[in-house]
């Protein structure tokens, strides 16, 4: 079932209210379901590889410990911002100013402009020193998505909220 973003997120607990939450695709609702998104941004960094490392390191600790909890949510978004990291650190690597198209096509009013305007990728200019910090967090976003009991309670999840 996709995210569902007519939630009233300002005054949502997620931790108290986990048959609200949906996963979508990808990073989907990553900050917006709190307490999750309070509890794991100020460890979201990226700069330098040494920077990716340990906050890779703490967001995937995170998420084990969300995982001895049982708490489905808190590691489906400690996840998220793995692969946030991971996605975002290619963005940087791939455009400098972080920006992939000419014009944001989300801006724009039609579907046709918005089509146009992902056609208009600025030119790659790649930054290694990115790359590397985008290849620490696909490592721990690639353990996150293939553990075991995430697997589990993500299938429990979905047997239980994501019916249609």
């Amino acid at each position: 079932m996709a995210f569902d973003y007519n939630l009233d997120f300002k005054n949502l607990d997620f931790r108290s209210s986990p048959e609200l939450y949906r996963v979508g695709k990808g990073e989907q609702g990553v900050l917006l379901v709190e307490p999750y998104k309070s509890e794991i941004l100020p460890y979201w960094r990226f700069k330098t590889p040494e920077i990716a490392k340990e906050s890779s390191e703490k967001i995937y600790q995170m998420f084990l410990d969300y995982l001895e909890q049982d708490d489905f949510v808190g590691a489906d978004m400690a996840r998220k911002f793995l692969q946030m990291g991971y996605t975002r650190s290619r963005r940087y690597a791939n455009h400098k100013s972080g920006r992939k198209y000419e014009k944001n096509p989300q801006k724009e009013s039609t579907k046709e402009a918005q089509l146009a305007a992902r056609k208009n990728i600025l030119p790659n200019e790649v930054d290694p020193i990115k790359a590397e910090s985008a290849a620490i967090f696909k490592e721990k976003w690639t353990l996150a998505k293939t553990n075991e009991k995430y697997l589990q309670l993500l299938q429990n999840h979905k047997q239980l909220y994501e019916k249609e």
